[in-house]
């Protein structure tokens, strides 16, 4: 082996992390120990690592686990000493172990006698200056609060000393300050003392906040780096084999700078790939890890990323946009109890929900891709946890040796044990032990045991660039990995719970030979065509590649039968159900059209009152192939005579099935009589019961309780949109909320929180009705009744009409004729005012926060995961044009003009915003209007739409609404005949003109109103920027929806994106 292998041995490594405590008790007093450790090393060498690292285990009050370090030199006596600890690490070495060991300089434990030495020292002295103090302690403002659920400021008072101290972290551990020399020559005198007894490596804990400066987020300043190049050129003056590993927990083009040049850490660790290696796992599609791989920066030579899957921290959510730490906490952090600061305490095994094979497959995964695997112990047998102890405790219980006292752990009387055993159902320690899976050959562990030897088998895992194969199969990760002087190696992963079939372009590859690496099995040669495979549900498979010796079917259009009394076609859910998945999809309501149906089910039949109908509320769940399962609301009713006739000839596509008696099975909201009863259930203090629990009518004002009034008072609303409304008498606005999600859906929390602020530009809440849901333990708003506004109709039809008969007078568009330069004026005011309001708020999740560059650069990735969806939208569509051609090229060339998002902070507030707003959610009221329609967008999870955004959010749909609204009128007119073909260019042009006319009057406006609000960058050019953001991202969305639903019209938004992205 040559000397670089040997120095490099950490990129060939295999890391197991453990606790010395949590390990092996070796003298009964309930705490693991060094000599425990030591009697177990034969285990991991029989599991198959290469190197051991260690927890802190010096002395420390222990509020931190041990990263509140009371003396670097000393082992806790709890733990052994330092005799123990030589003579483990003498026996690792000997077993070919490497040693990795904790290097904490950013802090220290407030009992540390430097720090006791700071506090009584007088200011401006040596001993005092070895920590960060100030009298002011709103310095550094713009740095985050790390463990938001323990600590309110990073500055905290201490008494002795009369100043305040800075702390990253916890209050009990004051920072250390690298800007007093004095400090980092302490830190080399710890490193050679520990490198001078034979550790092998230093994780260096938190690394990307060693250093403070105002202006900043005081993470990743070049002074850290400066003090990291200097720790490494002393190492390695020194000692030629050693390695340091960075804890920076940052966006990969942050994190890769620890490594410098190679000169300042040989190790990383890949935060932000580990959640979305989770995400992926649960959106099963591969889109997650591949773009946050493709964003992450190659290692200098010599120097490798550090991945892993779970450790003895929370799986920290921070380095992902808002909504993936909504759909990752929905998805597995249900119980808040799961929940900390911004990350989930649970060990691996739990957070699977224990299923076999998706613990494989991401281990499988964690093995495959770039970086030296970092296990946590226990995980290789699949140890529970315990959520309900304090802090991370949960994942950091003893290990499970065998079924008997204390799991082998410890031979102490179970109460002094460190921490509780795991004895829940599933995770015993009775049944999940080392003992129970050391000889069993279909056990975890033993599989471990094999993935371990086969990767240490392949020096091309270890040290190969990677290539992805993008299959059309979205749910399939396949890619290549190909090392000098190897066979290239070819790792496939199903990410679906379903069995996938892929077709791979190996071409490059024609005539190899894929031999399975677990079985050895050897499959067809490749060909020049693509190379098929079928996938079991999270199955995988790894290749080594030897070198040579289809359309789904439309639906029926004849209405299905359904036989049986009302009573029995609701009991007969088979039959009912086929009639659903037949139906929902032509309903625009409907927001699963992009993504394949598994299966669909009815959770709950409840009956709704009403004199003279048969009408039941339906809620159905439907299951994708991927994804989240949605549920809707469907209100049926039975529908004959005349209704049935109406029904038929109005509105047929209202019609579910035909009943066998000849009535038809409707959509309740599409006739009176059946939104009647959907209706009168909100404005009624009643329960209808079904078998979750049922609808109750939560009347929001006294009037409310007055009698409905008969049918004949409900009046449809025309246009089907994402929800269904009727109007009653001319009193009320009733919404039925289709789609269905557990909590307080936005309509009805923010139109109560604008009413309280005296903002009058919004319909008064009378009613709602709220339904049980299955699986829940909050139940969802189904039905929302407003007071109906006196109006001129909504701003989009308004809108239209205008145009339409400019157009028709004049032969062109101008801003300065008709109303639309007054209304734009108007539209921007009444925005700015209901921003100003929704920010008036000190109230649980609506409490305006400042943008942060961590939150930017997330802002930024939410735009990448928009691009992305348009694209593979655009490209499953074969929707081919120059157009589109600029949207399709390379991620980082379509967003290359809002990469300062990553460096530049930008002064301005997120809040609560409408969420949705455009023409169509805004009623013209005499010269006023009137904003509607507060849910938000409703394809996105009620956690998403209640998440703080910038309220530029709200602008930029109504930027984009502005530009469909100009499109559509040409349109209209050039399809009435209004325009002579040689004029149509030249009307385009004053579309275009008066949509940027109009833009600028409303944005202005806005902008005055809020004013000096802080809400909005004070600077033009970063209120533009800003602006631009979400005008774009709406524009994604909107290629995406007319793709799905009217896709005549996706070259409007399609024309308007491919400006923004060439605009510089």
């Amino acid at each position: 082996m040559s000397t670089e292998t040997t120095n490099e041995w950490f990129r060939d490594a295999v890391i197991y992390e453990l606790h010395v405590r949590a390990f092996a008790d070796s003298n009964g007093d309930g705490t693991g120990d060094f000599d425990g450790l030591t009697s177990r090393l034969d285990y991991l060498v029989d599991l198959g690592v290469t190197a051991v690292w260690l927890l802190p285990f010096y002395p420390s009050p222990l509020r931190d686990d041990g990263y509140d370090i009371a003396d670097y030199r000393v082992v806790n006596p709890t733990y052994g000493t330092m005799r123990s600890f030589k003579r483990f690490l003498k026996a690792a070495h000997e077993r070919g172990l490497k040693v990795i060991t904790e290097l904490v300089i950013n802090h220290t434990s407030d009992q540390h006698p430097w720090f006791q030495r700071a506090r009584k020292a007088p200011k401006g002295s040596p001993e005092r200056d070895f920590y960060v103090w100030t009298d002011d302690p709103s310095e550094y403002a713009d740095a985050r609060i790390i463990f938001q659920d323990f600590e309110s400021s990073n500055w905290t008072y201490d008494p002795v000393a009369e100043q305040y101290y800075w702390h990253r972290f916890y209050h009990h551990q004051p920072d250390l300050n690298f800007e007093n020399p004095a400090v980092v020559d302490a830190v080399k005198e710890l490193l050679d003392y520990w490198l001078d007894m034979g550790v092998d490596g230093l994780r260096l804990d938190a690394i990307p906040y060693l250093f403070e400066r105002e202006g900043t987020n005081c993470e990743n300043l070049p002074e850290t780096h400066a003090v990291l190049k200097d720790l490494r050129a002393h190492m390695d003056r020194r000692y030629g084999d050693r390695m340091f590993l960075a804890e920076a927990n940052q966006w990969p083009e942050d994190a890769a700078a620890y490594f410098g040049d190679g000169d300042e850490c040989h190790m990383n660790f890949h935060f932000p790939l580990m959640p979305r290696m989770f995400m992926s796992l649960q959106m099963e599609n591969r889109t997650p890890i591949i773009d946050i791989l493709e964003q992450t920066p190659q290692p200098p030579e010599g120097c490798q990323w550090a991945t892993f899957l779970r450790n003895h921290d929370e799986l920290t959510l921070e380095m992902v946009t808002d909504e993936e730490r909504q759909l990752m906490l929905r998805a597995y952090a249900r119980d808040h109890e799961m929940r900390i600061n911004l990350g989930i305490r649970r060990r691996l095994a739990p957070l699977l929900g224990n299923d076999r094979r998706k613990i494989e497959l991401l281990n499988v995964l964690l093995f495959s891709l770039p970086g030296t695997p970092v296990l946590y112990y226990g995980d290789e047998i699949g140890m529970g946890d315990n959520v309900y102890l304090g802090d991370r405790d949960g994942v950091r219980t003893p290990m499970q040796w065998t079924a008997d006292r204390n799991a082998g752990f410890s031979t102490s009387n179970p109460h002094r044990l460190y921490l509780p055993l795991i004895t829940e159902q599933g995770y015993h320690y009775e049944a999940i032990n080392v003992e129970n899976q050391q000889d069993n050959p279909a056990s975890l562990l033993a599989w471990m045991r094999q993935l371990i030897g086969l990767r240490k088998r392949q020096p091309v895992l270890a040290r190969g660039d990677i290539e992805f194969v993008e299959p059309e199969n979205p749910h399939v990760l396949a890619f290549t990995r190909n090392l000098d002087g190897e066979a290239p190696f070819l790792c496939v992963a199903n990410l679906s719970r379903l069995a996938q079939d892929v077709e791979l372009d190996l071409r490059a590859f024609a005539q190899h030979t894929p031999v399975e690496a677990f079985g050895q099995t050897r499959f067809a040669t490749i060909g020049d065509g693509h190379y098929h495979l079928t996938l079991a549900p999270y199955g995988f498979f790894w290749f080594t590649l030897q070198p040579p010796p289809t359309a789904p079917t439309g639906a029926s259009s004849e209405l299905p039968t359904l036989n049986g009394t009302w009573t029995e076609v609701l009991r007969r859910r088979a039959a009912l159900t086929r009639a659903l998945g037949r139906w929902l999809p032509t309903r625009r309501w409907y927001a699963g059209k992009e993504l394949r149906v598994r299966e669909i089910t009815i959770d709950d039949t409840i009956a709704l009152r009403h004199p003279d109908t048969d009408v039941a509320l339906l809620i159905v769940r439907v299951s994708f192939t991927e994804g989240d399962d949605h549920r809707y609301a469907v209100p049926l009713m039975r529908a004959d005579g005349m209704t049935a006739h109406t029904i038929a000839t109005e509105t047929p596509g209202a019609i579910v099935a035909e009943l066998a008696d000849g009535a038809l099975l409707v959509d309740a909201m599409a006739h009176p009589e059946g939104a009647y009863a959907v209706v009168a259930a909100a404005l009624s203090r009643r329960t209808s019961t079904g078998r979750h629990g049922g609808l109750r009518g939560v009347p929001r004002r006294q009037r409310a309780m007055a009698p409905l009034g008969s049918p004949t008072d409900v009046h449809l609303l025309g246009v089907e949109q994402s929800n269904s409304s009727v109007l009653v008498g001319h009193d009320y606005i009733a919404k039925l909320i289709r789609r269905l999600e557990a909590g307080p859906n936005p309509d009805v929390e923010l139109v109560g929180h604008l009413a309280d602020q005296g903002f009058a530009h919004v319909p008064g809440l009378v009613a709602t009705a709220d339904v049980s849901l299955a699986d829940e333990q909050h139940s969802a708003d189904v039905v929302v009744v407003h007071e109906a506004v006196a109006n001129d109709g909504d701003l989009w039809s308004w809108m239209l009409d205008e145009l339409a008969l400019e157009i028709e007078q004049t032969d062109t568009l101008d801003i300065e004729h008709g109303a639309s330069s007054w209304l734009a004026e108007l539209l921007g005011r009444r925005t700015g005012e209901l921003h100003l309001a929704l920010a008036d708020t000190n109230a649980p999740g609506m409490t305006p926060q400042g943008f942060t560059l961590l939150w930017q650069r997330s802002l930024l990735q939410t735009l990448r995961n928009g691009v992305r969806a348009a694209q593979r939208a655009l490209r499953r569509a074969k929707f081919d044009s120059p157009v589109a051609d600029e949207l399709l090229r390379p991620v980082d060339d379509v967003l290359a003009r809002f990469d300062r998002l990553r460096a530049e902070k930008l002064d301005a507030r997120r809040i609560r915003v409408h969420g949705d707003l455009h023409l169509g959610q805004i009623l013209r009221s005499g010269n006023d209007i009137t904003f509607i329609d507060f849910e938000g967008e409703p394809g996105q999870p009620i956690g998403e739409r209640r998440i703080l955004r910038s309220p530029l959010t709200d602008v930029g749909g109504l930027v984009r609404s502005l530009d469909y609204a100009g499109r559509s009128a040409v349109d209209t007119a050039i399809a009435r005949g209004l325009v002579a073909d040689a004029d149509v260019d030249d009307l385009d042009d004053a579309r275009d003109r008066w949509t940027r006319a109009m833009r600028g009057v409303m944005t202005d406006a806005y902008l005055t109103t809020v004013g000096p609000s802080g809400l909005i960058p004070d600077e033009p050019d970063d209120a533009r920027l800003l602006l631009d953001v979400y005008t774009l991202h709406k524009g994604l969305y909107e290629i995406r929806y007319e793709l799905s639903n009217r896709p005549d019209w996706v070259h409007w938004p399609l024309s308007a994106v491919a400006e923004m992205i060439r605009t510089p």
